[in-house]
């Protein structure tokens, strides 16, 4: 029986087999614009990039325009409303959406493929299909060409795809748009709450934002202090090769596992006498600059003992409170000093600091007690940051599940 596993109790019966090219209007991409990227413009009307095509939304993000003279050349590249974007060739290839009903117009260029459908047939019933992993593996399995391969408008029109009533085709679409409102939702409290954090951060160490003790009363002013007054290099290195868990300081990640960033061993597991010994709550300073990290990350090690390449710088506190310093390092504050003694000559994507210029490093230091409070109080918003993800993830999982199920 040609039916999903998962449906709703009004209907029944076998869905019907149709291809693409039999239930549409129109199968074609767009073109790049005569003058190509001169003539892009910040207003006018809008030019979609594969890059704005993604399988939940029209993204908006780096939307760029065309002028209304450019437009008019281009009328087989218009949108309209209810369209399926699909992304025919590069990286994304495969990835589709929906052109939502308050976009009025618009042109795609020839990495698009614009899908409109025949009366009958809801745009958001198949787009969710061809977002499906069942959906993706038969979109994928007719590439064609070498080198940089692609999605020709012939295989596009030849996919077989099973179709119900309109009527069950509607009632699906409008389920599956309720838990993209849902996860839509939960991105925006996720940014928000991100948001928020960064804020409030750059507010608390900036002294901005002051705490008061249990009884109500003001801490002390904060210190300025060279970070070698409470911290210290560690220098010891791993000399009878006794540790074999290597670590690598991610600007996104934190300390983790050589082996689980790089999914394989990077370093020899023969030559690691001269990496450092990092115990637990060791910090370490990665040099190298990405956009994520201006100026290199500086992480705390909450994993295991572990050894690092002689490239990282790595220290420990003598005292204060470790979180404290750790949310500190997540912020900007230090950066400047750290750009301000770098050498210029050093490579571009790695800063070049002695040691003597890292430990004089200047840190705005509270009272303990106040580095408790301001710790308990970030890490309560991180609780909330990690329950919203939970809540995104658990939800978006439910929507994988439910396109596995909900078509033939």
């Amino acid at each position: 029986m040609n039916a999903p596993r998962l449906r709703f109790n009004e209907f029944s019966g076998d869905w019907v087999a149709n291809k693409l090219g039999e239930i549409t209007l129109k199968v074609g991409s767009g073109s790049t614009p005569r003058g190509g990227d001169k003539v892009y413009q910040s207003h006018g009307i809008p030019f979609i990039r594969s890059q704005n095509v993604n399988n939940e939304c029209l993204s908006l993000d780096n939307l760029i325009y065309i002028p209304e003279n450019i437009n008019a050349q281009m009328q087989g590249s218009v949108v309209q409303s209810d369209d399926i974007l699909l992304n025919i060739t590069g990286a994304s290839i495969g990835r589709s959406c929906v052109v939502p009903s308050n976009f009025m117009i618009g042109n795609v260029n020839q990495h698009v493929c614009i899908i409109r459908l025949k009366a009958d047939y809801y745009s958001r019933f198949f787009q969710p299909y061809l977002s499906s992993s069942r959906g993706q593996r038969s979109v994928l399995s007719f590439q064609v060409g070498s080198g940089r391969e692609g999605l020709n408008f012939q295989a596009i029109r030849s996919f077989k795809i099973y179709v119900p009533v309109l009527e069950e085709q509607t009632k699906i679409a409008n389920f599956l748009t309720a838990v993209d409102e849902k996860i839509a939702q939960l991105t925006q409290k996720c940014d928000l709450l991100a948001q928020y954090k960064k804020g409030v951060m750059q507010k608390i160490f900036s002294q901005e934002l002051r705490f008061k003790d249990d009884d109500g009363k003001e801490f002390p002013e904060w210190d300025v202090i060279d970070l070698e007054q409470i911290a210290f290099k560690v220098n010891l290195k791993n000399r009878n090769l006794e540790i074999s868990n290597v670590l690598t300081n991610s600007a996104t990640q934190g300390i983790i596992s050589q082996n689980d960033y790089f999914d394989r061993d990077i370093a020899n597991k023969n030559n690691l006498d001269g990496y450092y010994v990092v115990e637990r709550d060791d910090f370490v300073y990665n040099p190298r600059i990405s956009n994520n990290a201006p100026v290199g990350p500086i992480k705390r090690n909450k994993l295991i003992r572990g050894v690092m390449s002689p490239l990282y710088t790595v220290f420990r506190f003598k005292k204060g409170e470790l979180t404290f310093f750790e949310y500190f390092f997540e912020t900007t504050c230090w950066h400047d000093y750290m750009k301000s003694i770098s050498n210029s000559g050093a490579r571009h994507d790695r800063m070049n600091i002695t040691n003597e210029s890292f430990f004089a490093l200047p840190i705005a230091l509270p009272s303990v007690k106040e580095q408790t409070k301001i710790a308990d109080f970030l890490i309560a918003i991180d609780d909330k940051i990690t329950q919203a993800q939970a809540q995104l993830a658990a939800v978006k999982q439910y929507k994988r599940s439910l396109l596995q199920q909900m078509f033939v």
